[in-house]
Parts: C-alpha cells; sequence; structure tokens
C-alpha cells in the first residue's frame, strides 16, 4: 500500500466522507511560516487555511519550522506534506464523520539543519502570518540568544532574527511587515512574546530603524484557540480507513468537531492578511477576546472541575461514559446553565450566547469518539477549582444571594474525592471499593485531616481563606449546603445525589 503523496492522490476515491485538494492548490505561494509540527496545529490552524484554499479565498502555503530535536521531518517529506484529517463528534446531537486530506503544508524545514532555508523564507515577499505552538515554555526571554547564531536557542530568537533578516531584504518596507498569531496556551500570549521580542532585540544592539519598523509595521495578535486533537485514530479504526482509501498515513490525526481560533485584532491590515476567517465561523478576530476566554474558562473547563469528582464517585470512568447517563447529563446541563451562565454574563457576554456555548459543550462532553477520563481531569483539581470555578461562585453570590446547590454539590465532590491518606509517598483515595491516586499538590493538606468528620472536614476545606482568598463559609447557607450533598456522598448515596440535582430550584 502506498503512502499518501500528490502522486497517490489520483488512487484515493473522494466521497461524501473524504474531502480531497484540488491540483491548483500545490502551485500557491508559501505565505505562512509555522513554528510548530504538532497536532494542534495541524488541527486548527491548518485546517482553516486548508479550508480557505480549497475556496479560492486565502491562497497560500505554509513553511513549518521544525524547532526541537525530537522526532524528524521523513514522513512529512514521503507525503509531500499531506496528512488526513479525521474530524469525529457530535453536532446538535448528531454524529459527524469527515476525513480530510489536508494540502495546507508546503514543506517542513529543521531549525537545527536548514537555518539558512528558513531565513530565505523572509526574503519571500509573499510571506504575511507566523504562527507558533512551542508550548508555554517557548514564550520566555534568553537573555544571551544571539540572533546570528545559525539559529538562535530561542523561539523568540528566532522569530526575532527571521524579521531582522526580513526586514533588510525588503529595507525596512512597511508593507513587508507580518502578522504574527502565537497559539500557545498563556494569556495575553501575543503582547507576551512581542514584549520578550523588543527587548531581546535590544539586548542583541539592532539598529534603531529596525525597532521602528518591528514596532510600526507588524502586527502580534494574542489569540485562543480551543479544540481537543487527540492525535492518531484508534488501530481499528485507521485499519477500516486505509482500506476503504487505498493509502497508508503515518501523518493522520483525529479532532473533534468543534473549533475556534479567537485573534484578538483591530486593524485591518491584519483581517486582510488573515483572510481565511471568511470561510469557517470557527476564526473569529476582535478588538477584544476575554469574551471567549471566559466562556471556555467557566464553561468548559469550569464544568469539568465541576463535576469530575462527583463523575468519579459516581462510577464513571470516562467523559462520554457519564454523558450518556440521562440523570448526570442533566446535572452537568443545569449546572451551566442555571448556576454559571447567569453568574458570568455581563456586557460583553450575554445569556443567549452562554446557552449557546453549554449546548456545544454538552455535544463536545458525549463525543462517542474521545477517551476522556475524568482521573485525567482531576489532576490539579484544588488549583483547578480555585482558578475556574471560585470566582463564578463569587460573582453568584454578588447578584443573588441563594445558595447555588448545583456548585455546592460539586464542591461536596471535591471535597469527598480528595479525602485520602498518604502510603509509600503517594496519596490515594477510596471509591466504590477501589483505590485511585490523587495527583494534587493540595493532597497533603487533606491527607492530614482524613479522620475529621463530615461537619468538621468542609468547614476546614471552606474556611481556608490562605488557598482561596476567601473565607468560603461567609456565603450565606453555602457551607450548610456543602456538608449536606457531602454527608450523602460519604454515605455512598452518590446516584441519588445526582438524581436530586434535577429538583433543585433555580
Amino acid at each position: 500500500m502506498n503512502n499518501l503523496s500528490v502522486s497517490a492522490l489520483a488512487q484515493v476515491i473522494e466521497n461524501d466522507r473524504l474531502v480531497k485538494p484540488s491540483q491548483s492548490v500545490f502551485q500557491l505561494p508559501e505565505k505562512v511560516l509555522q513554528f510548530g509540527t504538532g497536532v494542534l496545529l495541524r488541527g486548527l490552524p491548518d485546517y482553516f487555511i486548508n479550508k480557505a484554499n480549497n475556496q479560492g479565498v486565502f491562497k497560500g502555503r505554509i513553511v513549518v519550522v521544525k524547532s526541537t530535536s525530537q522526532g524528524d521531518t521523513n514522513a512529512f517529506d514521503t507525503q509531500d506534506g499531506l496528512f488526513t484529517q479525521c474530524i469525529r463528534g457530535l453536532e446538535n446531537g448528531e454524529k459527524v464523520e469527515q476525513n480530510i486530506i489536508n494540502a495546507s503544508i508546503s514543506r517542513v524545514l529543521s531549525a537545527k539543519e536548514q537555518w539558512n532555508e528558513i531565513l530565505e523564507c523572509a526574503a519571500n515577499p509573499n510571506m504575511e502570518v507566523i504562527i507558533s505552538n512551542t508550548t508555554e515554555v517557548g514564550i520566555s526571554l534568553v537573555k544571551e540568544d544571539k540572533i546570528d547564531a545559525a539559529p538562535p536557542v530561542s523561539f523568540p530568537g528566532k522569530l526575532l532574527a527571521f524579521l531582522y533578516h526580513r526586514y533588510k531584504a525588503f529595507n525596512g518596507d512597511p508593507s513587508k511587515g507580518v502578522v504574527i498569531v502565537p497559539t500557545e496556551l498563556i494569556v495575553d500570549n501575543g503582547a507576551k512574546l512581542e514584549a520578550i521580542v523588543l527587548e531581546l532585540a535590544h539586548l542583541n544592539g539592532v539598529d534603531p530603524a529596525f525597532m521602528d519598523w518591528l514596532e510600526s509595521s507588524n502586527h502580534f495578535c494574542n489569540s485562543l484557540v480551543d479544540r481537543i486533537v487527540p492525535g492518531k485514530l484508534p488501530e481499528a479504526d485507521k485499519a477500516v480507513f486505509l482500506q476503504e482509501y487505498g493509502v497508508n498515513d503515518d501523518l493522520m490525526i483525529m479532532s473533534e468537531t468543534y473549533s475556534l481560533w479567537a485573534i484578538e485584532a483591530n486593524d485591518p491590515v491584519v483581517s486582510e492578511k488573515l483572510s481565511f476567517y471568511k470561510v469557517d465561523k470557527g476564526v473569529v478576530i476582535a478588538p477584544d477576546i476575554n469574551k471567549f476566554r471566559e466562556l471556555k474558562l467557566r464553561l468548559l473547563n469550569g464544568t469539568h472541575t465541576y463535576s469530575c469528582g462527583l463523575a468519579h464517585l459516581a462510577g464513571f470512568t470516562i467523559v462520554k461514559e457519564a454523558m450518556e447517563d440521562d440523570e448526570y447529563r442533566g446535572y452537568v446541563l443545569q449546572l451551566m446553565l442555571n448556576e454559571i451562565a447567569p453568574a458570568i454574563t455581563n456586557d460583553e457576554i450575554t445569556y443567549d450566547e452562554a446557552k449557546e456555548f453549554a449546548e456545544k459543550v454538552v455535544d463536545r462532553f458525549r463525543n462517542p469518539f474521545i477517551e476522556h477520563k475524568w482521573l485525567s481531569i482531576s489532576v490539579q483539581y484544588s488549583s483547578k477549582m480555585k482558578m475556574r470555578n471560585v470566582p463564578v461562585l463569587i460573582k453568584h453570590y454578588e447578584r443573588n444571594q441563594q445558595v447555588p446547590e448545583l456548585m455546592a454539590i460539586g464542591f461536596a465532590a471535591y471535597i469527598r474525592f480528595m479525602n485520602c491518606i498518604e502510603t509509600d509517598g503517594k496519596f490515594v483515595g477510596e471509591a466504590n471499593g477501589e483505590a485511585y491516586n490523587i495527583q494534587d499538590d493540595h493532597a497533603g493538606w487533606f491527607a492530614e485531616r482524613s479522620s475529621l468528620n463530615a461537619g468538621a472536614i468542609v468547614e476546614e476545606v471552606l474556611k481556608n481563606e490562605a488557598y482561596w482568598d476567601v473565607d468560603l463559609t461567609k456565603l450565606p447557607g453555602f457551607a450548610a449546603a456543602v456538608e449536606n450533598w457531602y454527608g450523602q456522598l460519604v454515605a455512598g448515596r452518590v446516584k441519588d445525589v445526582i438524581r436530586e440535582s434535577h429538583s433543585v430550584k433555580a
């Protein structure tokens, strides 16, 4: 069986479940430099660019820079940069299965071995966009980094060297500036990257005229990405796919249906250069993207955190399993619609927007193709509760003095889940007659209080102002509600608690 490649495309039969690129796509100029070969970049930005190219909108391909020494680029070379993206999930409760052969990548270059070729791309007049996903550690200042190294050590150093080369190649032409969109999962990633690049430019003593060009002709945009891209298809599914389409694909990836790339910008030049936004509502260019971050943090991440302990105590192992249970799914949906959504609405977020997002979250949680374990979600449970959920709890009480019973259930389940002892340097909890490891920096605190009765442990947790930055026992009725639900969970009435949550009034 041949590997997927430009020449092998003729063997692949296009149908309703498979989208092939047209031959004209391979003639498009290189317009994007992408730092990173990972599945998130291929499953989200590269997906949008490929879709736009197929519709004759963006009309540009990607040069990918491989910065790490791990792995090689052989598969990309063998397959001419082509890879299949298998989209699997639910939309409005309906199952979606689509396979797309992505032709957005022109070539992959190694920073270590092909740095001169990467710099040559800086002299390409068509180059307009730079994308990155170098992990959060990648956006950091290495003061000793030199831009004349081959290559510089850090990602900001490589980026600065590329921009300096481009400045010189076009004699500081303002129109040759680029749009830089990092996708690393840190707040204000574009602003932080820009600050590091500017400081590194000062440390390298570059031409003051270049500094002016760097600041005035280039656009560093904050962005937020949201799409689950687990990686490869399960082997059994891949075997069926390969049999059906007749080619092998070592770069095949799977992603969920949902996609969001929110990019913060208000300059029309940015929208012009990122024209791929026109073909998919999953790309949003807005002057402020905080709304999208808040929706994701509170309704997606926050709901995961509120519900993971309860799901585990109920005997569910993976997310989709719990979400197929009508009673548990009802708890999750009511938590989002009746308590979290009303607490986060403001001048930027309407209730209808929060409701629409919440309904999509339910589809995402129910995705039958993704094996997402509740114990994985519970890692660093305490810090997630503090960051994601306590601020929403406080907002609820600022607007409504009625006890948020569904949040109280989530908090009670958190305390019950964290009830543990230390054994051989590990913190171990027990539920349904089975032990489980707790991976949480705060677990030792709970282990020291494992002998406390229900009322005492609930009070100890909630009044821990040193941890939560607020005394949660001062919230009217909240401690009593948490203690009530905690007592039922300790008694093993988990399914009853889930069932009773449906009778809670908003």
